[in-house]
């Protein structure tokens, strides 16, 4: 297996490029409106905003940054993340994202106060929905875009165009969208992102205490207390509307993924009544996922939730799997080609039974992928026994796809390693770690793991990590000896 391959980017095509590009068109308008929204609030006379308008040149060089702009993400996502461009719905995100925060700010700094704006609000959406790359992107996007809102609504309003208050905004917008970014990236929790919003205040207040040396007749308490509520502000809004985004743009954070792994939640609930042997089979699962995704640097709380539905599908005849059957087994009556084909259909189902609770189709992804082509070697046998002919082994594959990310990779070996050693007799390091190292060869024998970007390196430290949380799963216990409590006294 080659040490890492190159990453596929999805093919484009001229209907695809229109899309994107009818986006831009279409928020390049709305930026525009936005605007003279603002324009007309500022100038708060109409005849002001008469004026401003009679000046053609002065909208056309602001229509003109503003186009520099979003042209240039449009460049950086065409370069640097395609397959995120690709999909015009993502693009529309990032554009109702920067919107959203501008009327924000707007209404904060024309009726409270420049320093009192929301301006984390942009990093914290972008980097629930996306990632800390796109986060910081779209952080200097924001910071440029906001300092030409406000010097061109300076103008509007009839006052100095550039001042020292502009390069004030634009730093603290840039500096608190990154604070937000970095201090923000691993928090799960919402009461810590509150806890945590005071610090991306300081480069607020900062800029407020750089204010009052240069500015005469500030309100320095007063800005003081708006800078440092900048921070608080832009989390409450952020928390408001994550749902919102997450349901309109079909993505999902860490919160929902916390959710999705709620005991309570629908699906999960479901399979604790019906299926309680798979679901105890995905607990440890999901702790094997979680630690192997640590150890890599993979998403831990996606491999964990990617764990716990990973199986889901086997809810419409959980009866058909040995981990919920009791002394009964179903398959005894059946032809092998039968069994496989139910066993097989539980990847299947389980997509979607996930897509149609509009469950994340990274989840559901990974559901579909986490057996690859890996035959059932079992009823194969089988079969071959009821048979003198030859036996297509194909007939007995799962329909695949093969992994395709790390987590679906982490997924395959978890779930195969945890199954096999259930199984065991004997299960000390030594036999835990020859089965994981047998699962894990037979599965690279098999090109498996040819179509997911993972490492040997990679692989190695998921074995370990397999084998560390198996052992320790199921370590050995001291033999507690036959003794009753009849005829002994227990003083208290």
């Amino acid at each position: 297996m080659k040490e890492m391959k190159a990453k596929k980017s999805m093919p484009w095509s001229n209907k695809d490029g229109a899309k994107v590009i009818f986006v831009y068109v279409i928020n390049l308008i709305i930026l525009s409106l936005i605007f003279l929204a603002g324009v007309a609030v500022r100038a708060n006379r109409f005849d002001a905003f008469k004026e401003f308008l009679a000046h053609p040149q002065d909208f056309l060089s602001f229509a003109i940054l503003v186009l520099l702009s979003i042209g240039f993400m449009a460049v950086y996502f065409l370069f640097e993340d395609r397959d995120f461009l690709h999909s015009p719905i993502n693009s529309q995100m990032l554009f109702l994202i920067i919107e959203l925060a501008l009327i924000a700010c707007f209404v904060f700094q024309n009726y409270v106060s420049q320093f009192s704006m929301p301006i984390a609000l942009v990093a914290l959406l972008t980097l629930f929905l996306s990632d800390t790359r796109k986060s910081s992107f779209v952080n200097v996007i924001f910071s440029f875009l906001l300092l030409v809102f406000s010097a061109y609504l300076n103008l509007a309003g009839g006052s100095e165009m550039f001042s020292l208050n502009l390069i004030y905004l634009y730093l603290m917008t840039f500096s608190s969208g990154i604070v937000a970014t970095y201090l923000m990236s691993n928090v799960y929790s919402r009461s810590k992102l509150l806890v945590r919003s005071l610090v991306v205040s300081i480069p607020c207040v900062l800029c407020v205490c750089l204010s009052a040396i240069t500015t005469t007749g500030m309100n320095f308490v007063k800005e003081l207390i708006a800078s440092a509520c900048s921070g608080p502000l832009a989390v409450a809004i952020f928390i408001v509307f994550l749902p919102i985004f997450e349901g309109l743009f079909k993505k999902v954070s860490c919160f929902k993924f916390a959710e999705l792994t709620d005991h309570n939640s629908k699906l999960i609930k479901k399979m604790i009544e019906q299926a309680p042997g798979t679901f105890n089979h995905a607990i440890i699962v999901s702790n094997i996922a979680e630690a192997c995704a640590t150890a890599i640097g993979e998403d831990a709380l996606l491999a964990r939730t990617c764990a716990y539905y990973h199986d889901i599908g086997k809810l419409r005849r959980p009866e058909f799997f040995k981990e919920n059957q009791s002394d009964v087994n179903l398959h005894d009556d059946l032809t092998p080609e039968l069994s496989a084909n139910i066993i097989r259909s539980h990847a299947q189902d389980g997509y979607n039974l996930l897509i149609k609770n509009r469950i994340s189709e990274k989840v559901a992804n990974v559901c579909l992928e986490h057996h690859g082509t890996t035959p059932m070697l079992f009823f194969y046998d089988k079969a071959k026994k009821f048979t003198d002919g030859e036996v297509d082994i194909n007939q007995f594959c799962y329909a695949g796809p093969k992994p395709q990310t790390k987590i679906a990779a982490i997924m395959m070996i978890a779930d195969s390693a945890e199954a096999a050693t259930r199984t065991l007799t004997d299960r000390s390091a030594e036999n835990v770690t020859q089965v994981v190292r047998s699962i894990v060869n037979d599965r690279m024998k098999l090109g498996q793991f040819e179509e997911c970007d993972i490492t040997l390196k990679e692989l190695n430290i998921i074995i370990g990590t397999t084998i560390n949380t198996l052992t320790g799963v199921y370590h050995s216990r001291v033999e507690y000896p036959k003794v009753t409590l009849e005829g002994i006294e227990i003083q208290n």
